[in-house]
């Protein structure tokens, strides 16, 4: 446990904890946006941080994720706090069971576009509105960003948020998404949306995934991904706005 104590007696260190706390599995990069330190600086305190335990990381491809690692903290409060581990160990071991049962969405569709033009279209929050529902997100594109899903129809009403993991244009984009339209969506927690461009000739190849999804998760969270993936390829290639029962939920 001295190891623990150590890494958190820095307040970097546990600012970082905190980063990953509200959204967890972040890259360095993500991480280091949200600190006035060098992203040598940002490694340093991670590795500290994996070393006691409390970040764990995941490879991803070429990605290095970190994630949150609550399990020293909770035997420190057992080991001076409660006398009933026990029935926390099987609580835990059932919670790992059930947060390991998760599942993805993932969408292809092809569109008669440039990977900028298609790039320029998502990011857009006026031509966002075109395909995805009258819906438009306010953000800075920047890895650390937070943004907000909103609809001009629905004044002051925030639909969703989340934050920016990755901006890479033309090619990927990877949002945290946190539904909030209503409480059965809400309840679902935090997913994961990553968009990928490649051009195949004179088209591209768009896929969404859509993953850190609860097994048996509400299907509002992923159910509209058809509609707004054709309303963007209806845009793009013909300059026309698609209707769909989405489309029509604010009019």
């Amino acid at each position: 446990m001295d190891e623990v104590f150590k890494a958190l007696a820095d307040p970097t260190r546990r600012a970082l904890l905190d980063a990953l706390y509200d959204t967890d599995g972040q890259t360095l990069n993500a991480l280091s946006e949200r600190f006035e330190l060098t992203r040598f600086g940002v490694m340093k305190h991670l590795k500290q941080l994996e070393e006691a335990g409390l970040v764990v990381t995941r490879r991803r491809g070429r990605e290095k994720l970190h994630f949150l690692n609550p399990v020293p903290i909770r035997l420190i409060h057992d080991r001076w706090v409660s006398k009933y581990a026990e029935p926390w160990v099987a609580g835990l071991s059932d919670l790992k069971s059930r947060m390991e049962k998760t599942m993805e969405k993932i969408y292809e569709i092809y569109i008669r576009t440039t990977p900028e033009a298609l790039w320029d279209a998502i990011t857009s929050p006026e031509v966002r509105q075109k395909f995805q529902f009258g819906n438009s997100f306010t953000t800075e594109w920047t890895p650390g960003a937070r943004f907000e899903l909103i609809n001009p129809k629905a004044p002051g009403v925030i639909l969703g948020d989340g934050v920016n993991l990755e901006v890479d244009p033309p090619r990927r984009l990877v949002q945290t998404m946190q539904a909030l339209w209503d409480d059965d969506v809400k309840a679902e927690g935090t997913s994961r949306v990553t968009w990928e461009i490649e051009q195949v000739e004179d088209s591209c190849r768009l896929t969404v995934t859509h993953d850190q999804l609860r097994e048996g998760a509400n299907s509002q969270l992923y159910g509209g991904w058809p509609m707004i993936l054709s309303g963007l390829k209806t845009w793009l290639e013909t300059g026309d706005v698609l209707t769909t029962p989405g489309s029509l939920l604010y009019t």
